[in-house]
């Protein structure tokens, strides 16, 4: 018998307003999916070739898209899926200080290229009782009031990290704290390439699976709306999304060094999941409009996206330029240097999303950072 994975899942159904369980069956050996529906015992569909899903989206905490339904893996379906997948998934911090956030692109490059999965993400500017607050074990620390200090003068990006061994595979990256030394016995570490000290070194990332909990929960607390806020101004801004598949692809970081380097000031960022409903109604002027609408709907809900706000003056407009025509083979034959001609697909799979019209930046922004982050 082929060997499966098993899931329980929650999906929410918005005809009908409830959320429904399902278990998720994987068989690695074709690729092929079955679902059980538990309220009603019975097959809610049976085994199918399904191209779309891959082991390594099988873990409790993600959304995965089956059919053009998002379900939510709510925890292993039995002891063999919970051995083979979940023995050495680990979550952990991944913590990047002021003077590195505009080096953010470089560090999810070295991220991804160790196999480790970003499942959250924020921009956040941090009160010095906040670093503090995070800091609280150094309080005894010479170099307490110094690194709070810096940690609260700027913008830092938090992020959840997702993976075998994430926690060490993280630190490993990061290096020796000290920036020095960093760069005699680890040469190849973010803090040897991109660190200036024992302060001003890159980043921070927690030593255990306890303190991981502990802070995971400081910047992305189960409770919405009491963690730090973001970082959006709503002036002057337009809208980019890395959509799902850039993201899933491990491109994230790709994009943001080349917004980065041809100019523009990334003011604001955030990872969202986004609901079928919402998504509907984000694209919402596309309908009946541009015939790619309900996939660019499937898409942006897909997965996880990355949101910036791009802040500048006529930005709405040089950041539309910048991103290209909305077909990538258009864009490759007319604009061979623009992210979609880079990085896109097709129409739907098209790298980034942006504001069309300038006057629709900041809204764009709000619903966002305002609406969805509220």
């Amino acid at each position: 018998m082929d060997h499966r994975y098993a899931f329980l899942t929650e999906w929410y159904d918005p005809t009908a307003a409830l959320l429904r369980r399902y278990q998720l069956f994987y068989y690695p050996k074709d690729g092929s999916v079955e679902m059980f529906d538990v309220k009603n015992q019975r097959i809610f569909l049976r085994r199918t070739k399904y191209d779309h899903l891959h082991p390594e989206d099988l873990f409790v905490g993600n959304r995965v898209n089956v059919f053009s339904r998002q379900l939510n893996l709510i925890d292993y379906g039995d002891q063999y899926t919970a051995n083979k997948l979940g023995s050495k998934k680990e979550r952990t911090l991944a913590f990047i200080k002021p003077d590195v956030v505009t080096k953010i692109g470089d560090v999810l490059e070295s991220i991804y290229a160790s196999n480790l999965i970003v499942t959250k993400a924020k921009m956040t500017k941090l009160t010095w009782s906040q670093a503090a607050d995070f800091y609280v074990e150094h309080q005894s620390k010479p170099f307490f009031n110094n690194l709070v200090q810096f940690v609260s003068s700027g913008p830092v990006v938090a992020m959840e990290l997702m993976g075998d061994e994430a926690m060490s595979i993280w630190r490993r990256l990061l290096g020796p704290a000290d920036s020095a030394v960093a760069r005699k016995e680890a040469p190849q570490s973010v803090r040897a390439q991109f660190g200036t000290d024992g302060i001003k070194n890159v980043g921070h990332g927690s030593d255990s699976l306890a303190a991981a909990a502990r802070e995971l929960e400081f910047f992305f607390p189960s409770t919405i709306g009491i963690g730090p806020s973001n970082t959006a101004i709503y002036t002057d801004c337009t809208c980019c999304i890395i959509k799902p598949h850039a993201v899933s692809e491990g491109l994230t970081g790709k994009i943001l060094n080349s917004i980065s380097d041809a100019g523009f000031e990334i003011s604001a960022l955030q990872m969202f999941n986004v609901d079928r409903a919402n998504a509907e109604e984000f694209y919402e002027v596309y309908k009946g409009v541009v015939i790619e609408y309900p996939s660019m709907v499937t898409e942006l809900c897909s997965g996880p996206c990355m949101v910036l706000e791009i802040h500048g003056s006529n930005t709405p407009q040089s950041f539309r330029e910048f991103c290209g025509p909305a077909d990538p083979e258009i864009a490759r034959h007319l604009r061979p240097t623009t992210l979609r001609a880079l990085y896109g697909k097709d129409k739907v799979k098209n790298a980034v999303h942006c504001t069309d019209l300038p006057e629709d930046g900041v809204l764009e922004v709000q619903y966002f950072f305002k609406i969805l982050d509220g």
